[in-house]
């Protein structure tokens, strides 16, 4: 069954190319095409399309249909091209002619693009409360560690003392930026789209504001060419925002493979978190973090793909618009996964005593060590000279005792001012 059959059938390879893998992923969507489906039912009765008759039954039929995918016991046969022709085939089914009539006033297009926001809109929230975890998780380490030193680098060189208390909360204040954006990325698909039809609108009384209300939506998308236009620019957006979240991540995973390794040996993790080796025995391997940078990495690529599939398309739908849904979807999914499996891991984290008296650590004063001849009188740049004379003679001597008090330094985290950043 096709929701655009005009009563011939259409070439299997052309079926099989323009269907491509539809059903698997619309199942991610399909309680969302109940919902949207619900809410125009409503709409119908209320502009007096249907009666309220016709109304229950429809809602009878699609409390069904969410039942049975709440269950996971909901299918898409290969004989239905995707998600809204299989509802469409079971109202149908099960009402007769009332559920031939869910369709009224609106196009598979609009069908699919307020399935795909609230997907957007829902779960843009779950990876914001993810996140949080994620985030409180850090600055709970941060305060357990704050003061164990650890050497800090520029260049991969030992350069100057930090913390862990440092690294953690650092990586803790990074993800607020991010959700900065997620939180704008929220905004762009708290948006109600139904209504615009293929693209430009109805004939029917339709009322959008109902539909608005009922799905829960702070707002309407009023044009309906701009509700259509939306398609490939909230894509992008959300690529973006995505693609930053996952930066941050990315970048954390690395450091925490470099630290783990034999010549930083600053941290550790239970053997049960880790792998090993075919045919090295003592290898104990930081896979999980290798495989979150690595798709970390990947998600930061997809905005180039969306821009690259909806860039200088014209006003109207297209079926490039398709191809959106796969890795849009398949991001999101893997975010999820991203930082459920980051904020486990990472609370079993072993932080390791690390020897700052080591010869190769025997520099990472020198900084401490001209600021403390510049507190006694001298010039910066006189000092600079003397150590750096010290150090090219080898008789330079740390001073480890050097606290650093300003907001945000080694002994001054602001770990409560962070938190309170945090946004709302």
């Amino acid at each position: 069954m096709k929701l655009w059959d005009k009563g011939f059938s259409i070439d299997k390879k052309i079926e099989l190319f323009t269907v491509g893998n539809d059903r698997e992923i619309d199942m991610h969507i399909a309680k969302y095409d109940v919902q949207a489906s619900l809410a125009h039912a409503i709409m119908l009765e209320t502009i007096g399309i249907i009666s309220s008759d016709e109304l229950e039954q429809l809602k009878s039929g699609l409390k069904v249909l969410a039942e049975s995918i709440e269950a996971g016991t909901f299918t898409i046969e290969d004989t239905f091209e995707d998600v809204h022709s299989k509802i469409e085939h079971e109202l149908t089914k099960t009402l007769g002619d009332v559920g031939k009539k869910i369709h009224t006033a609106r196009s598979r297009n609009d069908q699919v693009l307020v399935a795909l926001q609230l997907y957007y809109k829902e779960n843009l929230q779950i990876i914001n409360d993810k996140t949080k975890t994620f985030f409180d998780t850090l600055l709970d380490l941060a305060e357990t560690h704050k003061t164990k030193l650890l050497p800090g680098y520029t260049h991969l060189q030992v350069a100057m003392p930090s913390s862990f208390g440092l690294w953690f909360s650092a990586y803790g204040e990074l993800l607020i930026d991010d959700v900065y954006v997620l939180n704008a990325v929220s905004k762009i698909t708290d948006q109600n789209v139904l209504g615009s039809a293929a693209g430009y609108g109805s004939s029917f009384p339709i009322d959008r504001e109902i539909t608005t209300k009922e799905l829960g939506f702070s707002t309407l998308k009023y044009n309906v060419v701009a509700a259509q236009l939306s398609r490939g620019k909230s894509e992008r957006a959300i690529a973006s925002a995505l693609g930053g979240l996952c930066n941050t991540m990315a970048r954390f995973a690395m450091d925490i493979c470099l630290y783990m390794s034999q010549n930083f040996g600053f941290i550790t993790f239970p053997d049960e978190l880790t792998t090993g080796s075919s045919i090295m025995p003592h290898k104990k391997n930081p896979d999980v973090f290798e495989l979150i940078r690595g798709k970390c990495n990947k998600i930061q690529a997809l905005h180039s793909e969306m821009l690259l599939i909806t860039n200088n398309l014209p006003s109207g739908y297209h079926r490039d618009f398709q191809l959106l849904k796969e890795n849009i979807i398949n991001a999101f999914e893997d975010v999820k996964d991203i930082l459920d499996i980051f904020t486990y891991a990472i609370q079993q984290i072993i932080v390791k005593d690390i020897d700052l008296n080591d010869e190769k650590y025997q520099y990472l004063f020198t900084v401490d060590s001209i600021n403390n001849l510049v507190v006694d009188g001298m010039s910066f740049r006189e000092a600079y000279q003397k150590i750096g004379s010290q150090v090219q003679d080898g008789t330079y001597q740390p001073d480890l005792g050097k606290e650093h008090s300003h907001i945000g330094s080694i002994h001054n985290l602001c770990l409560d001012k962070i938190n309170k950043k945090y946004p709302k």
